[in-house]
């Protein structure tokens, strides 16, 4: 049978279409991001290795980030992460690895150059973690980077890392022979606070050291800092009591948010006019003694937007 004229017109029409719509799409993309650069690994622990660099670039976008251990993928990270902790090691045994990245097409890039490392020896029963890093302080340089050094933490075997943590998220590690480190790709006019922990071989790790608040300088035209300063928090059995002092802002400050690790809990109100100089508050914890507490303030500003937010500080609950 004869198919009609009209159906083969429109098919033909249908091809023809399709053509031209394919011709006139953006062409595919065959280029590869650059390849990251600044790669470093150290030993944590017995059976542990920290691997980080520096961003890569890409004609659109880099995507993610691909960690091979000898040829071998061991890990795959966004395009945020820059850092990553290779686990289940085995104790006095030498690796090499290599970074690549990726983009959204799956374009990858040369591998990274091979960096060689050896985990050290394990110690099954130390249990005992190292001492608090001592003195921690810091140096502001700019808008988007800062510097920090510390005293060295003693251990009854061997410190093998300090761990640097902003707001008790770890952001950075050096091994345990080095006492300072440089934190880039910061915020302008932004607070931060720092603290440092000291590792071992057995992944014992030491309590937190003092805080260290910095903030960074301020982007042009943004010369006003709007987070609360002073912030201090103490708690004696279920009870958190914290003082600070508001922004000033040329006008009352009547409302701050309170964060409570990490999360909105509350806003503190005052009805009339706020104290003058230093404001407290005072809330109770439910959970068991021993939980650690994260909190950070913030105000809301005399324009209706909420500012920037102060230090961090770290309470834990049920002590007296």
């Amino acid at each position: 049978m004869r198919r009609p004229p009209t159906l083969t017109a429109t098919a033909c029409a249908a091809a023809l279409l399709l053509t031209a719509c394919g011709t006139d799409g953006p062409p595919a993309d065959t280029e590869r991001p650059s390849t990251p650069t600044g790669v470093t690994a150290q030993a944590g622990s017995a059976s542990s290795v920290h691997v980080m660099w520096q961003p890569a670039t890409d004609n659109r976008a880099v995507t993610g980030y691909e960690v091979f251990q000898k040829g071998a993928k061991v890990k795959s990270l966004p395009a945020g992460r820059t850092m990553v902790d290779i686990e289940r090691l085995a104790p006095s045994t030498a690796y090499s690895f290599t970074v690549r990245a990726r983009d959204a097409a799956g374009n990858l890039s040369a591998p990274s150059a091979a960096i060689p490392v050896t985990t050290p020896a394990a110690s099954p029963g130390d249990r005992t973690p190292p001492s608090r890093p001592p003195a921690p302080r810091g140096t502001v340089q700019g808008a988007r980077a800062v510097t920090l050094s510390w005293g060295r933490a003693s251990d009854n075997e061997a410190v093998t890392a300090y761990d640097i943590y902003q707001e008790d998220s770890r952001v950075h590690s050096v091994p345990g022979t080095t006492t300072s480190a440089r934190l880039t790709g910061l915020r302008p006019g932004t607070v931060y606070t720092f603290t440092v922990r000291a590792r071992d071989a057995a992944e014992n790790t030491s309590p937190d050291s003092e805080p260290v608040d910095l903030t960074t300088a301020s982007a042009p035209g943004d010369d006003t800092p709007t987070a609360p300063t002073g912030l201090t928090a103490t708690a004696r059995g279920d009870t958190v009591r914290l003082s600070w002092t508001p922004p000033r802002t040329g006008a009352p400050v009547k409302e701050h948010q309170l964060f409570l690790n990490g999360r909105f809990a509350t806003t503190v109100v005052w009805g009339d006019a706020p104290p003058p100089g230093t404001a407290t508050y005072t809330f109770t914890v439910t959970d068991k003694p021993g939980t650690r507490y994260s909190v950070k303030l913030r105000a809301k500003l005399p324009d209706g937007t909420w500012g920037d937010f102060s230090a961090q500080r770290t309470v834990v609950a049920g002590e007296r």
